[in-house]
């Protein structure tokens, strides 16, 4: 279990963390969630004793970091895949690591055979690594000790496709097993299909604590996207649709409908005869309802796209 009372941060005048209070608890995997400059990397920096609460506690399995006698059994990171020495070999790095906590050296050949990292790869210096290759060792050095708590900062950052979908299958066999699984990303899709739980933050505080299943199903109704070869026909439906109170809005051969089921427009296009050629439920997705969240918490925001007049 991650507990997190009170949890502040201030650097100065700046306030990083803002009393966040959150349990993150085993058999499942966690997204945190939160724009730039939310505060999720403090937090974990906090958790890991690497920077110190200005008030509050972050506690693993009801105890500081600091506290433990041998961390890597007790909380496995993942904070930034560089850190490896530039001339260390990535077999060395984790020998030092597990001889410091007590690890027999076999556990070394073990996980760098979970993550995929064969003899020749382990060999490499660390400025040798491409940045998928250190977040593996990373994630190596992060199971090393098979701890029951794991915290891992953008760990997708980096990795190819059949990397990215290796973790995900990591993280949920991890939580499967009953540990705590804490990930940070900005990958939106990737969250939807990698979390059972979401907690965001903005600007230090809690915006969202919740299933993930529940934090989509609580934004507005979803759309539907309707298809058809007739434009006559699409423009009689989406009148009709107008009147019952639905918003239609048009795109070519294509309408997107919100305030109506798919069902109700399949039979009002029936009724009027007109051809349908696509009817598809467009399901609310996580990106949107992270972005409503964080609406007022996005302290970079970009202005709008397009072409400057020269």
């Amino acid at each position: 279990m991650i507990t997190l009372r009170g949890l502040t941060k201030r650097f100065g005048t700046a306030t990083a963390v803002d009393d966040l209070t959150v349990d993150i608890g085993p058999g499942q995997v966690t997204g945190f969630l939160g724009p730039n400059g939310a505060g999720k990397s403090t937090t974990m920096r906090m958790l890991l004793g690497l920077d110190r609460p200005t008030a509050g506690q972050a506690l693993v399995n009801g105890r500081a970091y600091r506290e433990l006698r041998h961390p890597l059994h007790e909380v496995g990171a993942l904070l930034d895949a560089t850190g490896i020495h530039p001339t260390r070999a990535g077999r060395a790095h984790l020998r030092a690591m597990a001889r410091s906590n007590g690890i027999p050296g076999r556990r070394v050949d073990e996980v760098l055979d979970l993550v995929g990292l064969d003899d020749r790869a382990a060999a490499k210096p660390g400025r040798a690594l491409s940045l998928g290759m250190g977040q593996r060792l990373g994630i190596a050095g992060a199971l090393l000790g098979d701890p029951p708590v794991l915290l891992l900062d953008e760990p997708v950052n980096g990795l190819d496709p059949d990397g990215v979908r290796w973790l995900r299958r990591l993280t949920r066999t991890l939580a499967d097993e009953g540990r705590t699984v804490l990930i940070s990303s900005h990958l939106m899709s990737e969250m939807q299909q990698t979390a059972d739980r979401v907690v965001v933050l903005g600007k230090g505080r809690l915006i969202a604590d919740a299933p993930l299943d529940e934090l989509i199903a609580a934004r507005p109704a979803a759309a539907v996207r309707v298809r058809g070869p007739e434009p006559a026909g699409l423009s009689a439906l989406a009148a009709r649709l107008a009147a019952e109170g639905a918003a239609v809005s048009r795109d070519g051969d294509a309408l997107t409908v919100t305030g109506a089921s798919a069902a109700r427009v399949g039979d009002l296009a029936y009724e009027l005869g007109v051809r349908v050629h696509e009817l598809t439920p467009v399901a609310a997705s996580l990106e949107e309802a992270f972005l409503e969240l964080t609406a007022d918490s996005v302290e970079y925001a970009a202005g709008p796209t397009g072409s400057r007049n020269r």
